[in-house]
């Protein structure tokens, strides 16, 4: 049996495995799963990777690291389909390809309000509105609502704004807001312009041209030359968008996302476009990982299964490489409630979209390959700097609170020539005097690698290379006892000095034994190092500064006895935040759930 470790006979697994579909994981002598993968028939699928045939030298090395084989039996291929995604997803194993889009994606939404508000989100869809989209990235979708609001001057503002405005806002006077907060429209003529934006969103541009045209028409016949007026500018404003925003489609309101691959050099870049209501509205670009030595048509198969499971998917998927799986296309459709279809570019439209994305895709892989281009000779001036020439994963903490309120430690994680967001962590310190920066520092370290000392397994116990601690010699002496007190002496440690004055570029590096240098400010070297500790920096920051607001609005009027959770929860609801809280009247007050006359007397003499 080529390529399987002496160690590993894999006979005895191979004798008891069914011809059922189901999902194989291989592990390797620590216990990490090297690989996880689907199958029709477990035994034959399994059996394949002993065969002297091996495939390519990816697989074979792969095959010799097994130590044990573990399987789940399924009822159905289109189930082993959906455990082994979840599993990819949640076990990250080094030989699957791995595609990296943890965010959900941006919708535009009209609310179910009376005077519904146009708005940008995220996340699981509210049945109480309309949802549209998605879109590839937030870019696309708040420029989207700005040249929505240009033609029909939706409003955008908050429920508590809304419900509490006494006179038009900066919007209304700058032609974006129609101002229904203080009822200079209609509740009818309101709901005619939403019914225009539906429409326009749904990519039915023909039925609200012909429609504010015809309104046009009867406004000026009835002498309502105001009117009439303000129907000429959408009608204009509305021909300026169809020229300027998007490539339309021909073929009426399709919905589509393309897909197109492009590879040089190692590098793999899978592009989607998005098309929804036949408008092209963007492009986003992925960059998996393992994906060097695949086929084409197994690239984009895997990016369809990791990409659309648990996520909404348009009925028609545009492909240039063949994919032939039904198992996919069924899966998807039961999920999405509606069929879907997956396939190639034929011609005509289709192809024109295709090429569009096959060009984007080319376009980002040549951007890419650029900045690695400039990451590998930072890492390398590095490596020669610290005289490691192995050194790949670095980890950088970093501490932040604002007079010792609200401390919080951050850990961001360098890898293979990018930051890797996914693999960030932080910490919110408890349990140390205030401002005590040794002790925060302290806790962190302790608890990001207790379990690294214990057993080394695991994505969140993943061996540093380097660990840079943001600061100065003591803080650098905390992190070296952390280590000898967890037997890990042998990780590499350097401490990173702001300079005089705090200005960039200025950074010494410290050492262990206390000696320090100073990189020129042009240093590749130096600029890795900057990178990566502004990125703690501002991890941290980001993070105390939402724990800290927090913290605040809640201890504001968690002081006020008679205000519960619920008439809590009821204020900031109501009006949107502490500070509208506050700017509110005793009668507005009143209008909360919950709150009497004399539970605002008090809640107002205690805010103000």
């Amino acid at each position: 049996m080529s390529g399987a470790s002496r160690e590993f006979d894999p006979k005895p697994v191979l004798e008891n495995l069914p011809l059922l579909p189901g999902v194989y994981r291989f592990f390797d002598g620590r216990g990490e799963v090297l690989y996880v993968g689907k199958a029709k028939q477990l035994k034959k699928r399994v059996a394949s990777y002993f065969q002297k045939t091996s495939v390519s030298p990816r697989i074979r090395l792969m095959v010799s690291h097994i130590a044990r084989i573990e399987t789940t039996v399924t009822r159905s291929e289109a189930e082993a389909l959906l455990l082994e995604n979840n599993l990819i997803k949640s076990l990250r194993p080094r030989y699957n390809i791995l595609f990296r889009d943890d965010k959900s994606y941006p919708y535009i939404v009209l609310t179910g309000d009376e005077f519904p508000r146009l708005t940008y989100y995220r996340g699981s869809p509210d049945r109480r509105s309309q949802y549209f989209g998605p879109y590839p990235n937030a870019y696309a979708a708040k420029e989207s609502m700005q040249l929505l609001q240009r033609i029909f001057r939706i409003r955008t503002c908050e429920n508590s704004v809304f419900n509490n405005r006494t006179r038009p806002c900066l919007l209304h006077q700058i032609n974006r807001c129609t101002a229904p907060c203080v009822k200079l429209i209609s509740a009818q003529d309101y709901q005619t312009d939403i019914r225009n934006t539906v429409l326009l969103l749904q990519g039915r541009h023909q039925e609200v041209e012909q429609s504010l045209a015809a309104a046009m028409e009867r406004a000026a016949e009835a002498q309502h030359y105001e009117q009439a007026a303000v129907l000429r500018d959408q009608l204009r404003a509305l021909h300026t968008v169809q020229q300027k925003q998007f490539v339309e489609s021909t073929g009426g309101a399709t919905d589509a996302d393309i897909i197109a691959l492009a590879m040089h050099n190692g590098l793999v870049c899978v592009n989607l476009a998005m098309v929804r209501g036949g408008r092209h509205l963007g492009d986003k670009s992925f960059f998996p990982e393992h994906a060097e030595d695949l086929a084409a048509n197994e690239i984009v198969q895997a990016f369809i299964a990791q990409h659309y499971l648990n996520r909404s998917v348009p009925p028609l998927l545009v492909l240039d490489a063949e994919c032939d799986d039904e198992t996919l296309s069924q899966l998807l459709g039961e999920q999405a409630g509606h069929a879907v279809k997956i396939s190639l570019a034929a011609g005509g439209e289709r192809r024109q979209w295709l090429e569009m994305a096959q060009r984007n895709a080319l376009l980002a892989l040549q951007q890419r390959e650029a900045q690695q281009g400039g990451q590998k000779l930072r890492l390398d001036k590095l490596r020669e700097l610290l005289d490691m020439p192995e050194l790949q994963r670095i980890e950088c903490f970093d501490i932040s609170h604002t007079m010792g309120e609200a401390t919080q430690a951050s850990c961001v994680v360098y890898e293979n020539l990018d930051m890797r967001p996914s693999q960030y962590r932080r910490y919110n310190i408890t349990g140390i005097t205030p401002g005590d920066d040794y002790a925060a520092m302290r806790q962190a370290l302790t608890r990001r690698y207790q379990k690294l000392a214990e057993d080394g397994n695991g994505e969140e116990r993943a061996r540093p290379d380097l660990v840079l601690i943001d600061g100065g010699l003591g803080q650098l002496h905390i992190a070296m006892e952390v280590m000898h007190e967890l037997g890990l002496n042998e990780l590499a440690l350097v401490g990173v000095a702001k300079g005089e004055e705090r200005k960039a570029g200025l950074e010494q590096l410290i050492y262990p034994d206390g000696s320090a240098r100073q990189l020129r400010s042009d240093d590749p070297a130096l600029h890795l190092i900057q990178q990566i500790r502004d990125e703690a920096h501002r991890f941290a920051i980001t993070g105390h500064r939402a724990k800290r607001g927090k913290a605040r609005t809640t201890s504001s009027l968690e002081e006020i006895s008679g205000v519960g959770d619920k008439r809590r929860r009821s204020l900031l609801t109501h009006f949107g935040g502490l500070r509208e809280i506050k700017q509110a009247s005793i009668e507005q007050l009143c209008q909360v759930e919950g709150i009497s006359k004399s539970m605002a007397e008090k809640i107002y003499r205690q805010l103000h």
